[in-house]
Parts: structure tokens; sequence; C-alpha cells
């Protein structure tokens, strides 16, 4: 198993990654985790500790393997550092963020009328496997990222596909890690996509995707609820939220994401 910290390491330059095969859906490389490879980046360049927002637009998806992160300076603030990030593989732009930084803590809303999602108790919830029967493709992202989902999520994989356009359920790291801003990006871009619940199978990419980090986790699993308002013209819209094992809503997220009907 390799961990997250180290599957978004750099090399002592601060430029070169070496892409994990283990953070994928099918072949291709998880979006969250190419965000937080590009974020990991940012912070080694950063005077400000933590990610607070980042915008990621996909332009093509890497290989495992070497690739080189480039970050360009916007703006340095005393309070939020505003940074351009984009990774590349031999020679071609595959994704380009534009990313802020700043301080989080983790204290209390002082206002908010987000509600934490009621789910069944974690150990109520079913574990997706890597390897699902029936199922098209692999996700090895399973085996490092435990993805539990409210049963009443799971009609599709019996043949009666919802319509509620939702995905809900309880995350963690299979390493024992505790959830970070950056691993928080993982959560925002969870598994199955909603096309999948509404009986569309096969490969939902992300074109594009918009993260917030809210404050810092406390220690335990995540819940994440992910919905959609619409699939048109082979496109669908995704908003996830995170909550953290105290109920305290972490990160929320909004993408962008093609779907083969």
């Amino acid at each position: 198993m390799t961990t997250f910290s180290e599957a978004t390491a750099l090399a002592a330059d601060g430029a070169t990654a070496e892409l994990d095969p283990g953070w994928a859906v099918g072949d291709k490389l998880h979006g969250g985790y190419l965000m937080a490879v590009l974020g990991r980046a940012v912070a080694g360049r950063s005077e400000l500790p933590h990610l607070l927002a980042m915008t990621t637009t996909f332009l093509r998806p890497p290989a495992p393997g070497p690739a080189t992160v480039t970050v360009d300076l916007l703006r340095a603030g005393r309070t939020a550092g505003q940074y351009r990030a984009r990774l590349e593989q031999d020679g071609r732009p595959c994704a380009e963020a534009l990313v802020t930084q700043g301080t989080l803590d983790s204290s209390a809303a002082w206002w908010g009328r987000a509600k934490v999602p009621d789910l069944p108790a974690e150990e109520d919830c079913l574990r997706l496997t890597a390897e699902a029967p029936g199922s098209p493709f692999t996700v090895p992202l399973l085996d490092l990222v435990e993805h539990r989902l409210d049963p009443a999520c799971l009609g599709f994989a019996v043949g009666q596909p919802s319509q509620d356009g939702r995905v809900a359920g309880w995350l963690r790291l299979a390493d024992g890690a505790d959830w970070d801003p950056l691993s928080l990006l993982i959560a925002t871009d969870p598994a199955p996509p909603v096309s999948l619940t509404l009986g569309i199978t096969g490969w939902a990419p992300t074109l594009s995707l918009t993260a917030y980090v809210r404050r810092l986790p406390a220690p335990g699993p995540v819940r994440v609820l992910m919905t959609s308002s619409e699939i048109t013209s082979g496109r669908m819209d995704e908003t996830v939220e995170v909550w953290d094992s105290t109920g305290a809503l972490v990160a929320q997220a909004t993408q962008l994401a093609g779907v083969r009907v």
C-alpha cells in the first residue's frame, strides 16, 4: 500500500512527482489525487500553511510515472496567497490549477445553514471493493480510500438504479492516517459518480473541479454527500459536501464531468 503522503511527495527539487498507479479509477488517475499533487507543490512554495481553495481544469489524463509540476506566484498577501500550478508529462500539460493558500483552524462556524447528512452508522454501510462483480474495470483507489456507501444509494448494483441523483457515505484513508487539507481533495471527488447510480455505466471524466477547504478536520472518518442537478449535452454537475467526525463541514466542491449516455 502506498500512503497518501508517499503518493503525493515531490522530489528534492520540488517540481518532480512520481504519479502512483494505485490512486486511480480504472486506468485513469483520480482527479482529487492529481489536485493533491499540485497542492503539495504549492504548499512547498508558500509561507501560508493550508490549502483554502483550488480550481482545476483537467486537460488530458497523465499516465502513472514521472511528471513535472510548475508553480507561479500570482500574489503574496498576509492572509492569502494566490498561485497557478501546472502538471505536465512528456512536455504536455495535463492539469492546470488556480490555488489559494491561507491558514485554517478548527473553530466552529460563526454562521451556517448547511446540515450534516443523516446516514446509517459507518459499520452499517457497504464498503466498495476495487474489483466489484460485474464492474467493467477495477478501481484501485478503493483499496487506498475506504468508501462505505449508504445502502439507499446502491440500487444500481442490483439493476434498480435510483433517480435521486445522490451518493452518500463514509470515507477513511486505509493507511489509518487522519484527513488533512490536502487529502480532503480526495474526499471532494468520491466514488462512484452520480451517473452510475442513475444506471449510466462507464467513465465520467472530470472536466473542471473547484474545491474549498473550510476548516481543519477532526480525527476519524468523514461523511460525504454528493448530488447532481442535471445531466444534459453529455455533461453533469456534481456538488459535494464533506463533514468530519464531529459533524463540522470541512470541505465543499463543485465539478463538471463528462457523461457517456
